[in-house]
This record gives structure tokens, C-alpha cells and sequence, in this order.
């Protein structure tokens, strides 16, 4: 499930701008055409902007969300005239008809999300340090004070991910989202597991560095302070 922001002047929302956006599981906010909009939901996983009506308002914001306000990756929802207008020079990242289907939908919004990780990816150090934490993000290793920790692939994906985004707290369904995937269908319960496991190979010196934000999320701290509490004890099989 992936946070997502609706941008239109139409009223009724996804269901009148892209019905089969309804049928998936995705949390959709619904806000007005307007830069604004963006700076109060920052941490969508993608914008869903409705060009349908008008297209020179839709390009003017789209070139401000890709341009200086460098905002998520934006998805144009369009009629089917709209394609004779639509170009590079737009910033979108893709477009879509208001007609399609939920499994188009689907498969555009992992698009858009694969190619955004993979820039992120490439603009990353390949060694992130925090304090006697010292990943190796081009050889998969983790060390705690040149201690290797033994990590699974998803263990470490997700510290990697913690250790990028030190002092900010990700919710549950964030990280699910951001390290997972859009085609992981599993609940949030995962990454309170895999959170409990780096806890346990961290140690018991290092374990705070992964703070918990009682019924938000984790928060990452090379000092190992500002813990909340620690997460939920019992650990289900889940699949990684």
C-alpha cells in the first residue's frame, strides 16, 4: 500500500478522476491544484495530477513539482486528447488515461517508483557511517565497530534505509513501501519483525540506535537515544 496524492479541482475525488484507483489498496489524499498542496504532503509515495480539463494549469504545476520544488514523482492522468499536447518538457514521470484499468495503474506507479530508487540509488555514498556503524552498501556489509553483522538481504536493505534518513521517523507503512515494494502485499507486522531482528544483531549497546515512535513508526539515532519504547514483543513467520 502506497501513499498517494490526488491533485483536482473535481470533486468526488479518485473515484471521478481515475475510478480503478479505487480498487486498489492504496491510501489516496485528495487536494487542490496547487503547489501548496505538495508542502503539506511531502512524504507521498507519488502525485496523481489531473490534467484532463486543463492542460496549460496542469503543465505550469508540473513543471514546479519536478522543477524547483523537486517534489515525488508525478503521474499525469489524462483524456485522450491530452496526449496530442503532453511532452518531455513537462517533467512529468509518466501519464496514464483516465480510463485505464487498476493492474495499469499498478504496474505504472511500481515504474515510476523502480526508476525514482533507482536515482536515489545512484546519487547514494557507497559507504554510509554512523558512528561505529559503518555500512558498505556495494558489498552488502554492515559493520558495528568492525564487528560484520549477519544480515539478510531485507535486514539489511532496511538499515541501509534507517541509516540514510537518520533523525526523521518512517512510519511503518512508509518502510513497507520503500524497502519492500509496491508488489509486497504483506502487512505491517514485517517490519516490526525485521526491526526486532537488527535490534538482536545490533546488540544490546547498539540496539537503541533504532528508536521507536509509539504508533508512528521507527526512527533511526547513531547516539541511540530518543527511544519511545521498544517494539512489540512476539515475532510471526514472515516471509522476507
Amino acid at each position: 500500500m502506497a501513499e498517494l496524492l490526488l491533485l483536482t479541482a473535481e470533486p468526488g475525488g479518485a473515484a471521478r478522476v481515475l475510478p480503478s484507483l479505487t480498487l486498489l489498496g492504496h491510501q489516496v489524499t485528495v487536494a487542490a491544484l496547487s503547489p501548496s498542496s505538495i508542502v503539506e504532503h511531502q512524504d507521498v509515495a507519488a502525485v496523481l495530477l489531473d490534467a484532463r480539463r486543463d492542460l496549460v494549469s496542469a503543465r505550469t504545476l508540473c513543471r514546479v513539482l519536478s522543477g524547483p520544488m523537486q517534489g515525488p514523482p508525478v503521474l499525469l492522468v489524462l483524456a485522450e486528447g491530452g496526449f496530442t499536447a503532453v511532452s518531455s518538457t513537462w517533467g512529468a514521470h509518466d501519464v496514464i488515461l483516465e480510463t485505464a484499468g487498476p493492474a495499469e495503474i499498478e504496474a505504472r506507479l511500481r515504474m515510476m517508483a523502480e526508476r525514482s530508487q533507482i536515482g536515489t540509488e545512484d546519487e547514494t555514498p557507497e559507504q554510509l557511517e554512523a558512528g561505529d556503524l559503518v555500512i558498505d552498501a556495494s558489498a552488502y556489509t554492515a559493520r558495528i565497530r568492525g564487528r560484520v553483522l549477519d544480515l539478510t538481504y531485507k535486514e539489511f536493505e532496511l538499515l541501509k534505509h534507517l541509516v540514510q534518513h537518520p533523525g526523521r521517523v518512517l512510519t511503518r507503512a512508509q518502510l513497507l513501501q520503500e524497502v519492500w515494494g509496491y508488489d509486497y502485499y504483506g502487512g505491517t507486522r514485517t517490519v516490526d519483525v525485521h526491526i526486532r531482528r537488527l535490534r538482536a544483531k545490533l546488540g544490546a549497546e547498539y540496539d537503541q540506535m533504532i528508536g521507536t515512535v509509539r504508533n508512528v513508526g521507527y526512527r533511526f539515532d547513531p547516539r541511540g537515544r530518543d527511544v519511545v519504547t521498544k517494539a512489540p514483543e512476539g515475532e510471526p513467520a514472515v516471509a522476507e
